[in-house]
């Protein structure tokens, strides 16, 4: 073989291992974006009723006040319950006629797209079936996003501890202040931390009249009066082995799904859960 064609062998074979580096490179990449964006596109594609999956791992980030530190301190703390709670812990947060023959249970995460877009399509159903007295509305809130590695941080937790500062004050301020948080307007990206931040949830909760300027509220979400309860409410949440995602609803213990393209899911339309419903209730 001469040396012209040995050369150039070589410098073939350089040339594709540059192209194979450079493909898996492109590749690594593609994967890491899929990874990071892949939950919100792909849930949002099958809002039809695919639930959310659960992840039970353990992250870490932080932001603003609520970093893990602080959660970790106030894990240690002494807990105080908001008012118009019930239970041991104060984990049982009900809402609606407490003589209500069915009880609608609602398990979400504040920081799930998919519980923000039922909240917006299906919450003025719900409040018009809770003043009518159909059933109330027992409300179990996890934190499991913030312990997704991939979108790790504290925004969940927060966000359910201001919620606390809500409830305290009334019942009514918790459900006005949970709709605002999953409005389309304020609900931020999955991918995205914005509820760790106090002022985030601040500025949300001045949408609510029974919040805005309400100073005893506000005192309690920037001094974390409630995140001693807001882990106790997300453990409660965590000992329901049968929710495997968010949103999942339950009628008198009973899943509540519909039949999908994709299999059974949750309703996430008021053509959907208003039958849905009414035949559980039957």
């Amino acid at each position: 073989m001469s040396k012209r064609n040995t050369w150039e062998n070589k410098q073939t074979a350089r040339e594709r291992l540059r192209a194979e580096r450079e493909a898996q490179a492109k590749k690594e990449k593609t994967r890491r974006q899929l990874v990071v964006g892949g939950a919100v596109v792909g849930i949002l594609a099958i809002a039809g009723g695919i639930a959310y999956g659960v992840s039970q791992l353990g992250g870490s980030g932080s932001s603003g006040k609520s970093t893990n530190a602080a959660w970790k301190a106030a894990a240690d703390s002494s807990l105080v319950k908001p008012a118009n709670t019930a239970g041991d812990k104060g984990t049982e947060i009900v809402i609606g006629k407490k003589d209500a023959k069915h009880t609608l249970e609602i398990y979400q995460d504040m920081r799930c797209p998919i519980c923000s877009v039922f909240e917006q399509n299906v919450g003025e159903t719900i409040d018009k079936d809770v003043k009518d007295g159909k059933y109330k509305l027992s409300y179990h809130v996890g934190t499991f996003l913030d312990r997704n590695p991939q979108i790790a941080g504290t925004g969940s937790k927060n966000a359910l501890s201001a919620l606390g500062a809500a409830l305290n004050v009334s019942p009514e301020a918790f459900s006005a202040y949970n709709k605002a948080l999953y409005s389309k307007a304020n609900h931020p990206e999955e991918t995205k931390d914005d509820y760790a931040e106090d002022d985030a949830l601040l500025k949300v909760a001045r949408q609510v009249p029974a919040l805005k300027g309400n100073a005893t509220f506000e005192k309690n979400v920037k001094d974390g009066t409630f995140d001693k309860w807001a882990l106790e409410v997300s453990d409660s949440f965590d000992k329901a082995k049968d929710v495997t995602g968010t949103p999942t609803l339950k009628v008198d213990g009973k899943k509540l799904e519909v039949e999908t393209v994709n299999g059974k899911g949750v309703p996430m339309t008021p053509q959907q859960f208003t039958p849905a419903i009414e035949k559980m209730l039957k």
